[in-house]
């Protein structure tokens, strides 16, 4: 019998799940089978599934499925109604294109930053800046959250790792302050954030195609979740 990487057989003993937020793929939703409280996403991705099982965990769009079966060049996952409602998931239909990363393994490079593949929130773009060969983007974001967003710190945008070019700051009083480290709240009041995508990163995931409305998977950096929740306690 074959042997297995060891890389692989490390992840299955400790149960572990990350990923790095570096996309390996663009797949595309072939299917979409729904019901009232779940739904089944078919998705094809060769290169995702030329080493795939059963049970593996995929990254789409950011948000972390299991793989349920395998089909010609892709994969099926199913879906439960509350991760629809709560991340970008819900708004995907046929045909669509997503973001795919499959877990990573012991020993891989972390190229981008450590990303669970659970959404924390859903941001709208509010703004797309197109220069010759990069772009900048402004997504809105919810006081709770803006929190956790730093100035060169880490954020995943459906799934893709990126390092926040400006923010707007927030006072703990009333969640935004007027002026931020990379600029003041938006005109009502609203935090937000910036993040400069350069050529590679536009054409190998589906950023290089948002427009302002649309909506994105975030998930923020796990180190600021652990040090919000510590300092939660603090005096």
């Amino acid at each position: 019998m074959a042997r297995e990487p060891a890389g692989k057989r490390a992840r299955e003993r400790t149960g572990l799940t990350v990923f790095t937020g570096i996309i390996e793929e663009l797949g595309r939703i072939s299917g979409i089978e729904r019901h009232d409280t779940d739904a089944r996403l078919t998705v094809r991705a060769p290169l995702n599934v030329s080493d795939a099982r059963i049970g593996d965990s995929i990254s789409v769009d950011g948000v972390c499925l299991t793989v349920a079966e395998l089909v010609d060049d892709g994969f099926t996952a199913d879906v439960m109604g509350e991760t629809l409602r709560a991340s970008a998931l819900g708004d995907r239909a046929e045909g669509d294109a997503v973001n795919l990363e499959r877990a990573m393994r012991l020993g891989d490079r972390l190229g981008g930053h450590i990303v669970q593949g659970h959404i924390d929130t859903t941001s709208q773009v509010l703004e797309v800046e197109r220069f010759d060969a990069w772009r900048r983007i402004r997504f809105a974001i919810d006081p709770a959250h803006a929190r956790l967003l730093v100035d060169k710190g880490s954020v995943a945008v459906s799934g893709v790792s990126l390092t926040v070019s400006a923010v707007s700051a927030v006072n703990p009083s009333n969640g935004v302050d007027a002026v931020g480290s990379g600029g003041s709240a938006g005109a009502d009041g609203s935090p937000w954030f910036e993040v400069s995508l350069i050529p590679e990163t536009l054409a190998a995931t589906t950023l290089g195609d948002l427009d302002a409305g649309d909506r994105v998977n975030v998930e923020t950096d796990i180190l600021a979740r652990h040090v919000a929740r510590l300092a939660s306690f603090a005096g």
